[in-house]
C-alpha cells in the first residue's frame, strides 16, 4: 500500500472530546478500523493521554475486554502519544517489542485511558511505557520499545 496522506491528528473543538486530537489515518481500509479512533492529547515533553470509546467487538466471551484488543490499543496508544508530544515524525516508526501486565477486567462501555510516557531516546530507538485505566482503575500496564521512523530526505 501507498501512502495517499499523512497520519496525524485533527483539533476538536466541542463535544465530549473538546480540547483533544481526533487520530486521523488517510488509509481507511487498515487494523486500526478494528481498534476504533482514538483521542489524545499532550501532557508535556515526555507524557501523553491517550483515550478511546470501547464497543462490543472489543469483548471476549466473558463479556470484558479481550486482552489481544488491549494490546493493539496499546500498541496504537504509544504512537498517538507520541505524536501528541510533538513527535510527529514517528508515526511512521515500528514495534520491535511491547509487553503487557493485564492489571484488571476491562468493561464494555466506559473509555479506555492510557498514559503514555518517553523514558528515553537514542539515535534509533524509543523505550516507552503506559498504563490504562478505565473509570480510574488499572487494566493494564505495558512496555515498548521502537524504532525510530527514518528520517525525511
Amino acid at each position: 500500500m501507498t501512502s495517499d496522506g499523512v497520519a496525524g491528528g485533527r483539533p476538536l473543538n466541542e463535544g465530549k472530546w473538546s480540547g483533544w486530537t481526533a487520530w486521523h489515518d488517510p488509509h481507511p481500509d487498515t487494523f486500526l478500523q478494528a481498534i476504533g479512533r482514538g483521542y489524545m492529547r499532550g501532557l508535556g515533553e515526555k507524557k501523553a493521554h491517550v483515550a478511546l470509546e470501547t464497543r462490543t467487538s472489543h469483548r471476549n466471551r466473558l463479556d470484558t475486554l479481550h486482552g489481544g484488543f488491549l494490546a493493539a490499543f496499546a500498541d496504537h496508544a504509544y504512537f498517538g502519544g507520541l505524536w501528541a508530544m510533538g513527535y510527529r515524525d514517528q508515526v511512521n516508526g515500528v514495534t520491535i517489542d511491547l509487553s503487557m501486565q493485564y492489571l484488571g477486567a476491562g468493561k464494555v462501555g466506559p473509555d479506555l485511558l492510557a498514559e503514555v510516557e518517553l523514558l528515553r531516546e537514542t539515535g534509533r530507538l524509543m523505550f516507552v511505557r503506559m498504563l490504562i485505566t478505565q473509570d480510574g482503575e488499572p487494566v493494564a500496564a505495558s512496555t515498548a520499545t521502537l524504532r525510530k521512523a527514518p528520517k525525511a530526505q
